[in-house]
């Protein structure tokens, strides 16, 4: 979903990948992707739902698509990775996104569906924790630190409960909802167990509710994906997080060479075999993968490595053929 200024304003951004987009196609009447393949225009409807992490990188990938096939409508909904796969395995949408991967149990309900799939990592990400600019005190927490927060039945209720050297504030904490796979991810990698968090926290599926709740609250403590920091024009900072190593900041070199421990993370979409065999899912996510550089970068995501991006097109070119 879109809810900072920023977000709104991308798409202005996007005018001038757009253009440059459409004369490369030289108005022609063939699309084509990033490798130089060619389809015919095409027409009918590409659902996608799914992780409100990943979103933006299929926004963006929908609407440069859409401008070289008009006749597509790309729908991309924001229901969780849990929800996401839930729609996914019941046959309701043609491609999943993901911040975590799929659960034993959701392959269990795919299998029983007979759904056939296969997982494109499209980006990378960092579970930034944040606090208000207000906040002067917490530059650098350590997991050890964010687990007597977060973990369940904590009783932390004060900076102070925190670090006997931060003031008496008390604290007010967002993060995100159950059906997230930013929760998934973020309370495995601090208190040890998928789920396992305390309660009494102001969960949301929107991590545009995270920003502003955090943003307006001089004792706010939050987390979520770090291009909604990025993009959040100074509401919020990022604190360095300690994983064991000394304090890392989440940046995008941070986050691609694997030092910002243990918060981050690659991000996925899954789409579905039988979805593929329709023309315009398989140029969509074709495109989508053939031009993940510029994706990740219009959606200030961190882009694939060469070898993450060689794995992705190797795997999607599976699908198609199966």
């Amino acid at each position: 979903m879109r809810g900072l200024t920023s977000r709104l304003a991308r798409p202005l951004a996007l005018v001038a990948v757009l253009a440059l987009a459409a004369a490369a196609c030289g108005g022609g009447n063939e699309a084509s992707g990033g490798s130089g393949a060619q389809t015919g225009r095409l027409s009918g409807t590409v659902r996608i739902d799914g992780s409100s992490t990943v979103a933006p990188l299929s926004e963006t990938a929908a609407e440069m698509f859409q401008n070289e096939q008009p006749g597509v409508r790309v729908t991309v909904g924001t229901s969780g990775t849990g929800g996401g796969f839930e729609k996914f395995c019941n046959g309701e949408t043609d491609i999943s996104d993901a911040s975590r991967p799929i659960r034993q149990s959701e392959i269990d309900a795919c299998t029983a569906k007979g759904i056939r799939y296969d997982q494109l990592t499209v980006g990378n990400d960092g579970i930034a924790v944040i606090v208000s600019p207000q906040n002067t005190w917490a530059q650098c927490l350590t997991v050890e630190q964010l687990k007597k927060v977060w973990e369940p039945g904590s009783r932390v209720s004060s900076w102070r409960d925190v670090d006997p050297s931060f003031p008496d504030e008390r604290l007010a904490l967002f993060g995100a909802g159950t059906d997230s796979g930013t929760f998934d991810y973020f309370t495995e990698a601090i208190n040890g167990r998928s789920g396992a968090s305390r309660t009494d926290y102001n969960a949301t599926e929107d991590d545009n509710v995270t920003v502003n709740g955090v943003s307006g609250t001089r004792g706010g403590l939050g987390y979520l994906g770090l291009s909604y920091v990025e993009e959040s024009g100074g509401r919020v900072r990022a604190v360095q997080v300690d994983g064991g190593g000394g304090c890392v900041a989440p940046t995008t070199q941070t986050v691609q060479n694997g030092t910002y421990k243990p918060l981050g993370r690659p991000v996925f979409i899954y789409p579905k075999a039988d979805a593929l065999q329709r023309p315009e899912v398989a140029a969509f996510v074709r495109f989508y993968i053939d031009n993940i550089d510029t994706i990740t970068k219009e959606a200030l995501y961190v882009p694939l490595t060469p070898q993450q991006k060689a794995e992705s097109l190797a795997k999607l070119q599976g699908l198609i053929a199966s």
